[in-house]
């Protein structure tokens, strides 16, 4: 705000003759200006720095100790000590969580089919997938063609196919490697630890040895047609340690003929035997009535076998009257039986199961409890079976068809799938329902049978099906089918418990 302020000066002038005069002036200043400013301050920030620690830190801590003294709190811990003990030890010894895997994945409920496999010729002659195998990386798949049903095609040539899942620029119609067979193909089975073996049996009783790694011949071994040969078809091929703490595998065959061979491959290409069982019906136990197979020293033919996965010397067989039976490989007792062998065969069965409504196609021991194992037939149902007792646990009604294999689940304890002959392939979850499968895949479009299936043990979730049509589909399992529950152990035992009248 500007002012203004007025100045007057008066002068005294002295005139001759004593007067006096008085001159009065005034003059008017610039008005002075003033001003007043502020500023504000419109960002405020604060900064700190962290200094680092005393590497006398001993001496600080000395120093506060009369500070950090709680009489109170060291009572309090000197009276839970033992509790606190006893609780952690208590659940150290727990098991309830065995088996159980954090699974940080999203959840999946869908089941996918990755791939649809086949070899065209095949296809074209109509032949059918009798049996696939993963190889122990979990990469390749082996399938087996052939066919399946009555007839005698001994000299049909047939078919083994294998592909490589992993391999950049998969081909499903075009194999990696086809092998061509002067018998149907009945059976396969990968070495479970050499990637590139694969044992067979055929349907005139041969078993063969091949080795995909080689460019030029990839047989590498066969029993040949001898006395020792199975007579009839080899209906599966098991690779089996030479004894409960040796390294070395030799092939376990099981045919219709009711012999149980165990052969040692040798030098120059040649699959020796070394031991051998067989069942003939007077030697079967008869701890339940059945009605036997024949009579008097007439073979019982074996159709599947699984052993045990918690005692090598365990395995179960089952049989085409329709019946199980328990069997060591440890016996002593000579077989009854009318044909030759240059080694001496014994009679291996302890124990029979009650029987089935028609001859046993699969069967499979649980990878999770030692009593259990779980079998398919042409009665239409999977029955779950306790080795303890005669009858079984129960008896699920899947199929008004065949149900021609089943295995189970090598990492949920409470599942298993079974194969139908309406070319379904069944999902069963104990821990969901008892009653009924919890998913059901159509995988043949004309219903046609599907007649094997196996879960890959290295890539939890694949699981591979071949059909009648020709074809291997390749399914990849839901997280509901592959990750472990945290009772599904518990809830096991508890099935294996029950007791049947």
């Amino acid at each position: 705000m500007g002012t203004s302020s007025g100045h007057q000066e008066k002068t005294l002038l002295l005139e001759p003759f004593g007067r006096r005069s008085i001159l009065e002036k005034s003059c008017q200043t610039i008005p002075i200006a003033t001003k007043e400013a502020a500023h504000q301050v419109s960002v405020v920030s604060e900064a700190c720095t962290q200094t680092e620690g005393s590497d006398n830190q001993r001496v600080l801590d000395v120093d506060l100790g009369p500070l950090l003294d709680y009489p109170d709190l060291g009572e309090f811990l000197q009276r839970v000590e033992g509790i606190m003990i006893k609780e952690l030890k208590k659940n150290w010894r727990s098991h309830a969580f065995d088996g159980y895997e954090v699974n940080w994945e999203d959840q999946n409920q869908l089941v996918s089919c990755l791939h649809t496999l086949q070899y065209p010729i095949a296809v074209e002659r109509q032949l059918q997938v009798t049996s696939v195998t993963w190889n122990c990386t979990g990469s390749v798949i082996a399938c087996s063609y052939g066919r399946l049903g009555d007839g005698d095609w001994s000299t049909e040539k047939a078919y083994v196919c294998t592909w490589n899942l992993d391999r950049r620029g998969l081909k499903p119609n075009n194999p990696d490697v086809i092998l061509e067979v002067p018998s149907s193909v009945m059976c396969l089975a990968f070495h479970p630890s050499q990637p590139s073996l694969i044992a067979g049996g055929l349907f005139n009783g041969e078993v063969l040895l091949w080795d995909t790694s080689r460019t030029d011949d990839h047989l590498i071994g066969r029993t040949g047609l001898t006395a020792d040969t199975h007579t009839d078809a080899v209906y599966q091929v098991v690779w089996i340690k030479d004894k409960p703490q040796g390294n070395k595998l030799q092939i376990m065959s099981i045919s219709s003929d009711g012999k149980i061979l165990v052969w040692q491959m040798e030098k120059e290409g040649r699959i020796v035997l070394l031991d051998g069982f067989a069942l003939v019906a007077q030697q079967i136990p008869n701890n339940i009535k059945i009605n036997k197979h024949g009579r008097g020293d007439s073979a019982v033919g074996v159709t599947c076998l699984s052993f045990s996965h918690f005692d090598q010397s365990l395995f179960i067989v089952g049989v085409e009257g329709g019946y199980l039976l328990k069997c060591f490989s440890g016996t002593q007792t000579a077989a009854l039986a009318s044909t030759s062998s240059s080694v001496p065969l014994k009679a291996p069965a302890q124990f029979t199961f009650c029987p089935q409504g028609g001859p046993v196609h699969c069967l499979d021991c649980s990878p999770f409890h030692r009593n259990l194992f779980v079998s398919a037939g042409t009665d239409g149902h999977a029955h779950l079976y306790s080795m303890l007792q005669a009858k079984p646990l129960m008896s699920l009604h899947l199929s008004d068809k065949y149900l021609f294999s089943i295995r189970w689940s090598p990492v949920r304890p409470l599942v298993f799938a079974a194969a139908s002959g309406e070319g379904e392939l069944l999902l069963f979850d104990l821990a969901k329902s008892s009653q009924k499968p919890s998913l059901c895949i159509k995988q043949t479009d004309n219903g046609r049978p599907i007649y094997c299936l196996e879960f890959n043990r290295s890539q939890k979730k694949l699981l591979a099906a071949g059909d009648a049509n020709g074809f291997i589909k390749i399914w990849q399992l839901s997280s509901d089918f592959t990750e472990q529950g945290a009772r599904e152990l518990v809830i096991l035992d508890g099935i294996s418990s029950e007791i049947t009248d």
